[in-house]
């Protein structure tokens, strides 16, 4: 589904005339870093499945943290972008073609591009500068930050501190622009008199609504620093975050895709027009 979904939203976004708006523009870029993220995560986990060699050259794996760092960071960019997009399009309705032009979006995609890119370059490179000289066992079905810095057998102290601050920008700002956007949207749909008006701004931010509570309630789960003191088998709690991070490296490459063209009746028929002109 990953590897369908993607390109077919993609390649309806780019040929279909009508589909050349920043809304869509958005859309194409974390598809195509989705595409690159699950290809280097998804054959390595297969092949351990089907042989018997369960091992990963070191250049694989910072390659599988590149991609992973990659998709998140611009993924959380853009979904603070497109949140700043729904509060213009509810709140100043007729000023957003002037405010929303492509003069306007094309730079802040190219900025949440360049963001993700440094980030996915600082964080796997000072990670590949620390010495390994333990069992180097990851835990995950694939290479994450978290578990490589637990293999590391030096002080991990810079790696802690970049990596916080690379979260306060590439995540807790994003998501306070979110809040903020979607708190000012909500306090203007309630505003509005008729119900027809509310279910149809509701069903306006309802696929990014649900991307966000998706993709930051898994970052959540997988980053956050506390953990629950009660008696968890240690066992258990690997399981729990080997599927966790299974969850954010592969489900939502493929829940996104499926969410943006199945809650967007435009994206919804230039995809089934053109499964059918190529069944024709």
């Amino acid at each position: 589904l990953v590897v369908l979904g993607n390109p077919v939203l993609i390649s309806v976004i780019s040929d279909g005339s009508h589909l050349h708006m920043h809304v869509y523009f958005f859309l194409c870029n974390p598809s195509f870093l989705d595409i690159c993220n699950t290809g280097s995560c998804i054959p390595p986990i297969l092949d351990s499945f089907l042989t018997v060699r369960k091992s990963i050259s070191f250049f694989g794996c910072m390659v599988q943290m590149f991609l992973s760092f990659a998709m998140g960071a611009t993924e959380c960019m853009l979904l603070g972008i497109r949140a700043l997009d729904c509060y213009v399009a509810m709140c100043y309705p007729l000023r957003y073609p002037a405010i929303m032009r492509k003069d306007a979006y094309v730079p802040m995609a190219a900025a949440s591009s360049v963001a993700g890119l440094v980030d996915t370059v600082v964080q796997p490179s000072v990670a590949m500068q620390l010495p390994f000289c333990a069992n180097n066992v990851i835990n995950l079905f694939f290479c994450e930050i978290q578990a490589i810095l637990k293999l590391a057998c030096a002080d991990i102290a810079i790696n802690v501190i970049s990596m916080a601050g690379s979260m306060l920008i590439l995540l807790v700002i994003p998501l306070l622009l979110i809040s903020f956007s979607y708190i000012v949207i909500v306090a203007t749909i309630l505003r509005t008199p008729s119900t027809e008006g509310k279910r149809k701004a509701f069903s306006t931010c309802s696929a990014h609504l649900t991307v966000v509570i998706i993709f930051y309630g898994t970052i959540f789960f997988m980053y956050a620093k506390h953990k629950s003191k009660s008696s968890v088998d240690p066992d258990n709690q690997d399981i729990v975050e080997a599927l966790i991070s299974l969850f954010y490296g592969v489900m939502i490459s493929m829940l996104i895709p499926l969410i943006y063209s199945l809650r967007n009746k435009v994206v919804k028929t230039a995809v089934k027009n053109m499964l059918w002109e190529e069944k024709l």
